[in-house]
């Protein structure tokens, strides 16, 4: 399967800006936005995937879309929230270094008390489930990466006294989104929390990374983690870990695969091991993700979703090649546990997609084709 999100077509990122400006109605950009999910499924269909996303077309990227969704959240475009940060000039050229559409990226701000006025997510499941028997997986960004992204001193401590305030109502917001979906019939739901490489990561690069959209400072990294494992475990709570994912990777904005993070899993086991749910996607093809053997001891009752495939590169590899990275997979954790996917999303922000839609089809088919390789033997 893949992560969650594909190339919007060029019609369907006209319409998003329309939309956002308000020179397109919601009828309208809805009807556009299944158009385009009708195309991202058949794409996957053709691949001959086990289970489909709706590709995320209704959202401009994977996190801050909720912050316009929300009820006191507005979506502000990034370039105007420069002014905030404490150095905005320094800040400015780390979005350059980082190759960051600052101009096209709109970013929440918190004006008053969160509120879930409206579905996250629930009318993107509805909507893929008209088209197909497969199984849906459906992504949300995660209660530590949405705290992080909406946690911006001068703005949303005039409705939040500290960050942990913010968090318990982002967490409630999760819950109710959560228990819709499941409900509803939603096979996985996906929990996007790649920050958690920025909080490990980038000591010894920016102080602040873009892949997760955080303009807010981090504390210190063990602190972070915990505030991070207790989040994502109150979201879940409760409810059945064989039908909850999180995801964890390290920067798809660029394809310049100098610009992102690097570091293997180590010093996020513990977290890994530690949140209630059944499956880990994980990014593992590039060298930057490290080894894997670093995940050998995770819980056997977690499945791993292994990235074997780089996203971000233009040629398709051979099959025996992939399939060789699922065959050790597969003598790492156990057949029953193993799932197959690219390293990330194909398109995680809609205007900086790292890969067109041919060749998302294309990746995608080599995974089918990899996993039917190493089922024969």
């Amino acid at each position: 399967m893949g992560i969650g999100s594909w190339p919007r077509p060029r019609w369907m990122l006209q319409a998003m800006h329309e939309h956002v400006e308000g020179r397109l109605g919601e009828d309208e950009f809805q009807a556009t936005a299944d158009d385009a999910v009708r195309l991202a499924v058949e794409a996957q269909l053709r691949s001959h995937v086990d289970v489909v996303t709706d590709g995320e077309q209704r959202r401009d990227n994977y996190a801050s879309f909720v912050g316009g969704l929300l009820e006191n959240c507005q979506l502000i475009p990034l370039t105007d929230l420069l002014p905030l940060v404490d150095d905005p000039e320094k800040f400015e050229k780390e979005l350059l270094s980082l190759d960051v559409p600052a101009s096209e990226v709109r970013h929440p701000a918190v004006f008053g008390k969160l509120r879930r006025g409206r579905p996250i997510a629930a009318h993107e499941l509805e909507f893929v489930r008209s088209l197909t028997d497969r199984p849906v997986k459906i992504a949300l960004p995660g209660p530590y990466l949405l705290t992080r992204i909406m946690w911006m001193e001068c703005i949303s401590d005039k409705a939040y006294a500290t960050r942990e305030e913010l968090a318990g109502d982002i967490v409630q917001i999760l819950r109710e989104e959560l228990h819709d979906l499941l409900s509803a019939g939603a096979a996985l739901v996906q929990f996007d929390e790649p920050v958690l490489t920025e909080v490990v990561f980038t000591g010894a690069k920016n102080s602040r990374s873009f892949m997760c959209g955080a303009l807010s400072e981090k504390g210190d990294a063990g602190a972070e983690l915990q505030f991070a494992q207790t989040l994502i475990r109150q979201t879940v709570a409760g409810l059945p870990r064989g039908r909850l994912a999180l995801h964890v990777c390290r920067g798809n904005w660029t394809r310049n695969e100098a610009a992102a993070l690097a570091g293997d899993y180590r010093p996020l086991v513990p977290l890994l091991a530690g949140v209630d749910v059944g499956t880990l996607f994980l990014e593992l093809c590039t060298p930057r993700a490290g080894e894997l053997d670093v995940l050998a001891d995770l819980p056997r009752s977690v499945r791993v979703g292994v990235g074997i495939v780089n996203q971000k590169q233009d040629a398709i590899e051979p099959i025996e090649r992939i399939a060789a990275r699922a065959r050790r997979a597969v003598e790492l954790f156990g057949a029953d546990r193993v799932l197959l996917t690219p390293d990330c999303g194909f398109a995680t922000f809609a205007d900086s997609p790292v890969a067109s839609a041919s060749l998302a089809e294309g990746q995608l088919r080599a995974i089918t084709e990899a996993a039917a390789l190493v089922r024969r033997g």
